[in-house]
């Protein structure tokens, strides 16, 4: 068997239906973040263990999870609140773990992104590979900003798909959770622009595309016209336009992320030219090479809150 571990914070209107999705599980721990809602009790009505933790940063909080928590069973299934695990997925993942020789310790899967009732399978960067699935004693996590899954062995992936219901809480919820989005991004923009350099090995690993999509966003991170170069991107190149007015709709809204983490951006590198002893000049002069060189604070948009 599998146990089930959900991350949780205010989760009242997406929990029902992630816990519907894993009950096959008789191991589901809720770790919830002092929910102000009716979180904790739908998930104790559900069968679920509960514990609560402050949520400080994503990177300290998921490293406790998966290493202070004692699960049933050696591998842990991993879901977002938003996310519901289809029946394929579950005999896929049930499979897999019950086969004792495979050499995986994790395992990455695919999601679909589903807004205004429909899979936007065009407008959301499908398919993404998201890591769900592993034995917490071989996994870590790196970086406090857009973090990342790393395996102590090899890793798999299934065929199976999980849907991710990311707008459920409304548009209000969707605006302030990417707010706070944009701020993480635009500190790593920032972090970017001051290293300089660039990841071409990344940039040409087609065989790795966890890597190959890093290289990209710190190659997008010196690009002008963000906002602008996303909707088009989205939209033609990626044929967004195939979904519809939800298609549309989402793109804008990607492009909208964009011009969030512009703003951010703008805002740090204020505040630090502020900082500089000397009045600033040294931050404008930084600034001025970056614009001569063709760079600009922007950056592409974070996938759909999907780590791993």
């Amino acid at each position: 068997m599998i146990s089930v571990l959900i991350l949780t914070l205010d989760e009242e209107v997406n929990l029902p239906s992630c816990l519907e999705s894993v009950s096959w599980s008789d191991d589901i721990v809720v770790l919830d973040s002092l929910s102000r809602d009716r979180t904790r009790e739908i998930a104790l009505a559900a069968g679920a263990r509960v514990l609560d933790r402050p949520f400080d940063d994503e990177l300290s909080h998921r490293t406790y999870s998966i290493r202070n928590i004692a699960f049933k069973y050696p591998w842990v299934y991993n879901p977002d609140a938003d996310e519901v695990t289809t029946p394929e997925l579950r005999d896929e993942m049930l499979r897999v773990v019950s086969e004792p020789d495979r050499r995986e310790v994790a395992y990455r899967m695919r999601f679909k992104t589903i807004f205004m009732g429909r899979w936007i399978r065009r407008s959301s960067l499908y398919p993404t590979w998201v890591m769900r699935l592993f034995r917490p004693d071989r996994i870590r996590f790196e970086r406090r900003t857009n973090l990342r899954y790393v395996a102590d062995g090899p890793e798999g992936r299934l065929d199976g798909h999980f849907l991710h219901y990311t707008f459920r809480k409304g548009m209000d919820a969707w605006m302030e959770k990417h707010r706070r989005y944009a701020a993480a991004e635009a500190r790593e923009a920032v972090d970017v622009l001051k290293g300089g350099w660039l990841d071409w090995r990344g940039l040409m690993s087609l065989s790795d595309p966890v890597k190959h999509r890093r290289a990209l966003k710190d190659l997008a991170f010196r690009l002008p016209f963000r906002p602008a170069l996303r909707f088009l991107y989205m939209y033609l190149m990626r044929m967004g336009f195939a979904d519809g007015v939800p298609g549309y709709r989402y793109c804008r809204l990607l492009s909208l992320y964009e011009r969030m983490i512009d703003i951010e951006v703008a805002r740090l590198r204020k505040s630090m030219r502020q900082e500089t002893p000397g009045g600033g000049r040294e931050g404008a002069g930084e600034a001025g090479g970056n614009r001569r060189a063709g760079v600009l604070p922007v950056l592409t948009v974070k996938k759909t809150s999907k780590s791993g």
